[in-house]
Order: C-alpha cells, then structure tokens, then sequence
C-alpha cells in the first residue's frame, strides 16, 4: 500500500514518476487529491494540498513561469508534475527555477503514463488509508473491551489507549489530581504542575468540554469525564490532534471510562451510606462500632472538621489521595451538616489545604479523644456560625467566650425588645450602663470614666433600673442586663415590632 502522499506516488514504479526539484519535507505531505489542467491561472478552481498535472499549454502564451509558480504557491498546492511529451519534449527550464525558488516540487509524468493514472492511483491510496485507519480503529475498541474486562480494568483501558495511539495518555480524577498515566513520567515536573493548572480550571467550570493546549513544549488534547455540573475527572493525550478515528477510539474509551466510573460511584455510594450510619455512633462518643467495621481510626487526639458546601466525592477523592501520599487516616462521612471530616492532630494543616484546594469553608475543632467527638463536633459547626472564610478552627474564631455563642438572631431581637425602653427614654442610658458594669458596678470610677457626678450616675442607675424593671442592686440582674447588652445589635434604637 501507498501512501497518500507525494512521496507515495512518486515512489510507484508503474507511474514512472521522476522528481525534478523540491525538497525531502514537502513530500510527505497529505495529498488532498490529484487534479490536471493548463489553464493559465487554475487557482479558483483548486483546493489546498493537491497535485496539480499540466502538460504546458499555458506556457505557449504570454503567461510566465514565475508568476504561474507563485500563484500555485499561495494557493496552497502541494507540488506540480508535468506531463512531457504532449506540447513540450521536457520540462521549461524556466519552470524548473521557478519551482526550485519557491520550494515547489516539481516531477515529470512521462508520455507513456497518463494522468487519470496517476490520479486513480492517488485515489487508490487515500481508500487504502482510509480503510487501515478505520481497520485501526475497530482492532483497537475490540483491545479496549478485552482490556476493560480485566482486574483494575481503568488502568488496563488508559495502558492500551496509550500504546495505540503511541502517546502519553493520563486520566486526572475528580479533585485534579494525577490518577492513572501511561507511560509513567511522559510529561516533565513543569508541565506536570502546569497541565494540573489547566485540568483544575476546567473542573471548576463543570462543563463537558474537548479542548487542545500546550504545555511545556508539548501539544496535548484534553477530555472531560461526566455530565455537566458533574464531572468525574480529565483524560489528557500528549498529542497535536487526532483524526477521526482515533477521536472515535478516544469517545468509547470516554464513555468506558465513565462506566467504570459508575460502578465506582455504586460501591463508593454503599461505602457512603456505612460512614453515615458509623458517624452516629461516633456522635454518640463511643468508636467501638467504628473499630469494628473499619478496623482501624484516625489516632487520638483527633480534629473534627465539617465543610458544609463541599462536594463529597471529590473532597474524599482528594482525601484519599493525600492518605496515600502521607500515609494517614482519616474518616470522612456525609452528613446534614455538610462533610463530616475525623483526621489525626498531625495531619491539621490538610484542612487548610483542603479549604484552599476547594475555595470552601470548613470549620474546625480542638484536638480531642474519641469520648469527646460530639463536643468537638459542636466546636466545629460553632466555628462556621462564627463566619469567616477558609479553614476556621473553634480555637481561633476570635472570641471564643460564652457571649459570642450567645449571639444568634433570635438572642439580638430579643435583647433589642427589652432595651427598647432604655433606648427610648434617654440615649445616654444604655452607654453609662455599659461604662459602669465595665467598672465592676462602681459608681466613683464609672461616673469619672464618664465625666459626670457620681450622684449622676446613681440616678442613672436607678432609672435604668424602673425602665427594665430589674433591681441592677443583685448580681443576677447585673449579669442579665450584660448578656442584653452583648447580645443586642449596636446602635440601634426604636421599638420591635
């Protein structure tokens, strides 16, 4: 078989081709088709990468040799032959310095060939190349079903699509993170982080997608695993393009890919659902359920982390990523509250990591025994309630006293309700409240913090007191009257509806 290309005809003996000028490169390039004419100017009936034949009867007129090259050039087409015999005895030496100036290849079709015959050639070669590819291709989707149906069939399907298509061939999972890949090491440690650069943008756009880039030097193509909004990783080939079909190759072994993915998802979902129900019990501060059925735990004191926005198969995928490159445990379980994590003190700084991985919220505990779980679990969800961004552990959201959880919604409405007389009588009352209860409930230092007489703010005192009705004489209504003050929202005034 030939190939369809200007070197293939060139290289049947039955044409009698004979190259006269033109370089080795522009004669292995695809031949789109073989087409003849002498028309003094053919370009608008021609298509780019074609061999176009003439036997010189435009060359009887006023057309150059020069100008006929270089339109034939910008045109795109690949090389000329010329047909001796018929108008000229050999090819115009005119022709041939054209040709040779512009890197045309030029080839001479002796009399005794003709051109259909070279074109039927061409035509016999493009069929011939067509049905190997699509010969190829149907060979290869056989080897990527044996292939599927072997243990850890993902990796036999990546391996085989690798050596069929002579290419370094990943699959990155849901997380971003590097999966499976054959060849191992076909891509260098710069392109590595700079390919997982790409990989992650298109994840976090969640839609289907083909596309080609370029990364460190080397042209790759990239395809998504999953539907839209649920994408389950990136297959990345190390190749400039792909024809039709090893494009149909790459499709099936996409749609293998996903299959597989899904039974995945199936033992991944029952391994779920187990987690769940061992987090009840964990919630009850006893592990010994947990022990039982996994075997083993993350090691004492643990952290107890919850991200209640994260997706939880690619946070657990991602997870269990860095367990095997660290060699940690960690438990994960989905609960109302979003990704319940349990992780070894040690491992701490993952849930920053985590955080920034993802661009997610994720509340951390204190370290603490496993008979303390449902108390660290609480200090989790407090850490959420108390805002911020990233990772926020219980120990580190700023105020950590028994105000700052006092002040929900409901606990500042209320304090508003019961400080509106205040509020509505005098403006001043509720700060000279405040300055005394700061100075212990002393009238002297409080009334000097405030620059008034201390008779001034007794009488203060003591209209407070008839406005709320509570005696501020007793500890327990100096305490009540703090908690209100804490707890309402500043600078506010005016009556609740």
């Amino acid at each position: 078989m030939i190939d369809p290309t200007l070197r293939g005809l060139l290289q049947t003996p039955a044409l009698g081709l004979r190259l006269i000028s033109g370089s080795d490169a522009p004669l292995d390039r695809p031949l789109r088709w073989v087409h003849s004419t002498d028309l003094a100017d053919p370009t608008p009936f021609l298509a780019d990468d074609l061999a176009l034949l003439t036997t010189g009867g435009q060359f009887d007129g006023q057309v150059t040799a020069s100008a006929y090259v270089d339109r034939l050039v910008a045109r795109g087409v690949a090389g000329l032959g010329f047909g001796t015999g018929v108008r000229h005895p050999a090819v115009p030496e005119d022709l041939v310095a054209a040709c040779a100036r512009a890197a045309l290849p030029l080839f001479e079709v002796p009399y005794a060939t003709p051109f259909i015959a070279v074109a039927r050639a061409h035509a016999e070669a493009v069929a011939a190349a067509a049905f190997a590819r699509r010969s190829w291709a149907l060979d290869t989707q056989r080897a990527l079903a044996v292939a599927a149906l072997r243990p850890h069939g993902l990796v036999a399907i990546i391996a085989e699509l690798g050596r069929r298509l002579d290419a370094w061939v990943a699959m990155f999972d849901a997380s971003g993170a590097l999966a499976l890949e054959h060849p191992p090491g076909g891509i260098s440690p710069a392109g590595q982080d700079e390919l997982a650069t790409h990989v992650e943008s298109v994840l976090a756009r969640g839609t289907e997608t083909g596309r080609s880039i370029a990364v460190d030097g080397q042209s790759l193509q990239l395809f998504t695993l999953g539907r839209t909004r649920g994408l389950r990783g990136v297959i990345a080939i190390g190749t400039p393009s792909l024809d039709s079909e090893a494009r149909a190759v790459v499709t099936s072994v996409i749609a293998m890919a996903g299959l597989a993915l899904e039974q995945s998802d199936e033992l991944e979902g029952a391994r779920r659902r187990l987690h769940t129900q061992l987090l009840e019990s964990l919630l009850a501060d006893d592990d010994t359920l947990a022990l039982r059925v996994l075997g083993a735990m993350p090691a004492a004191p643990v952290i107890i982390a919850v991200a209640p926005d994260a997706a939880p198969s690619a946070l657990e995928e991602w997870w269990e990523r860095r367990r095997a490159e660290r060699g940690s445990r960690a438990f994960l379980a989905v609960a109302d509250s979003g990704v319940v994590i349990c992780l070894p003190e040690s491992d701490a700084a993952l849930i920053d990591e985590a955080a920034t991985r993802f661009g997610i919220r994720i509340g951390a505990s204190d370290p603490v025994d496993y008979p303390a779980f449902s108390r660290a679990y609480g200090q989790a969800l407090s850490a959420l309630r108390r805002g911020g961004s990233g990772a926020v552990r219980f120990s580190d959201a700023g105020e950590s006293d028994i105000f700052a959880a006092l002040r929900t919604d409901d606990a500042a409405l209320l304090a508003q309700s019961r400080l509106t007389p205040l509020r509505e009588a005098d403006t001043e009352l509720e700060h000279s409240l405040r300055v005394w209860l700061e100075h212990d409930a002393r009238f002297e230092p409080a009334a000097s913090a405030l620059g008034i007489h201390r008779h001034t703010m007794r009488s203060r005192v003591g209209q407070a007191s008839r406005l709320l009705g509570m005696d501020l004489s007793t500890f327990p209504a100096r305490a009540e009257l703090w908690a209100l003050l804490q707890a309402a929202p500043a600078g506010e005034t005016g009556s609740v509806a």
